[in-house]
């Protein structure tokens, strides 16, 4: 089967340059290709990307495979050591032209720290997905002990209003209900711009420019990095869905230090009271990692309860892998059989307070936006499906019937 594929990891910011790619390899002319966007998050994440590359040469031997993303960023040599692997791009190259070009080395990564802006890319659609990612920031300048994707990524840089609001425009024109704002450190937009616009500023501008956009959300926020304007924003602005995911990781004051995050436990509950007291129906979600070095079992249970302190309801459960290239991974481990218990109690807490939320909402009349696989999701990003079918994009109003397994049940009005 010849052609051009994306095989996509990660997160939604890798999403939306998939969709980059895609145009600019097929402007260059790539056709019989394999594309494996890699994530770099974790130990797995990189040994799955292997595996994949392994697979889509077995599935299209013929096809070429070309790797990029944050695994092959760090550690491009290892990528381009793979047999099956015939061109291997950085970060910063898998989004120019020059990257696609025929005659480009097979194996062009470079500095990601020193580049110094964000590349505007117009894109129409996403194939796929029903709702469209719009990168409005990249990069980090913080260091979590933790966390190898600064060194993925390089610096903070944003994208500057207006061409957010063009890509914005397009994107409805092209019949987008909902745009989601993604960025390595999307709280961090505006610092490196004129002016410094924050996240709030920036988002009350988009809305207003582009008043046919009838839902907007944002990707995950760092807790004490909400500006004022932004909470503004989730008082008063019902296109800015009510569903807040916040990079919380931990709720041990200890453990958040030797992470080197920039919040307290403290500061999660205050975060979280305060989403609640503007807008009462908000859900809140969060990143948590379980078992990350020294973590002791007290320790362990203070995460396991900021789950209901906070009133969380979506939670990612990550379970600690080290990188080698950072500082966590030279602190003494915990073992892995309790890393594997920790997470697996966190998925299960997180299950809990999931399934009470589901309840909670029947009865009540959502607004959803259809997506591919007969399922929708609430403007509190919960899953639902429809009692018929309904057109894959296409918003609609449904009232809760029931919860089934992992998923509410409606009626469509």
């Amino acid at each position: 089967m010849a052609g051009l594929e994306l095989l996509t990891f990660g997160c939604r910011l890798n999403i939306y340059e998939s969709e980059v790619m895609r145009r600019l390899a097929g402007e260059a002319g790539v056709e019989d290709a394999i594309i494996v966007n890699t994530c770099a998050v974790t130990g797995e994440a990189e040994r799955q990307a292997r595996q994949a590359i392994r697979r889509a040469h077995r599935r299209r031997p013929g096809a070429q495979i070309i790797v990029t993303g944050c695994a092959a960023q760090l550690h491009p040599d290892r990528f381009a050591a793979m047999p099956e692997v015939a061109r291997v791009l950085g970060n910063g190259e898998k989004l120019t032209a020059a990257g696609w070009a025929p005659d480009a080395a097979p194996l062009l990564v470079g500095d990601i720290q020193a580049v110094a802006e964000t590349a505007s890319h117009l894109i129409d659609g996403f194939d796929g997905h029903a709702r469209a990612f719009l990168q409005v920031q990249q990069g980090c300048d913080h260091r979590c002990t933790f966390c190898i994707i600064p060194l993925a990524r390089g610096p903070n840089r944003s994208t500057a209003i207006g061409e957010i609001v063009t890509q914005a425009r397009r994107l409805v024109e092209a019949g987008y209900r909902e745009l989601v704002l993604t960025g390595v450190d999307l709280t961090a937009y505006g610092a490196d711009l004129p002016g410094k616009p924050s996240l709030g500023q920036m988002t009350r501008r988009l809305l207003a420019l582009v008043p046919d956009l009838p839902r907007l959300r944002l990707s995950s926020l760092d807790p004490v990095e909400i500006d004022e304007e932004l909470w503004r924003l989730i008082a008063e602005e019902p296109r800015l869905m009510p569903h807040l995911h916040l990079s919380v990781q931990a709720g041990d004051d200890l453990i958040l230090k030797r992470m080197k995050r920039r919040h307290s436990r403290a500061n999660v509950l205050a975060v979280a009271a305060r989403a609640r007291s503007l807008r009462p129906d908000v859900a809140l979600g969060a990143d948590l990692i379980a078992g990350f070095p020294t973590e002791t079992e007290a320790a362990f249970r203070r995460t396991l309860d900021l789950v209901d302190e906070a009133g969380l309801t979506h939670l990612h459960v990550f379970p600690y892998s080290a990188r080698e290239e950072t500082p966590a991974a030279r602190m003494p481990p915990v073992p892995g059989d309790q890393i594997k218990d920790r997470a697996a109690r966190l998925r299960a807490r997180g299950v809990a307070v999931s399934q009470e939320f589901l309840a909670a909402q029947v009865g009540t009349v959502a607004e959803v936006l259809m997506e591919r696989g007969g399922i929708g999701h609430t403007a509190h990003y919960a899953p639902l499906r429809p009692d018929r079918p309904v057109a894959v994009g296409a918003l609609f109003r449904a009232r809760v019937t029931a919860v089934v397994g992992d998923q509410l049940v409606g009626e469509v009005e």
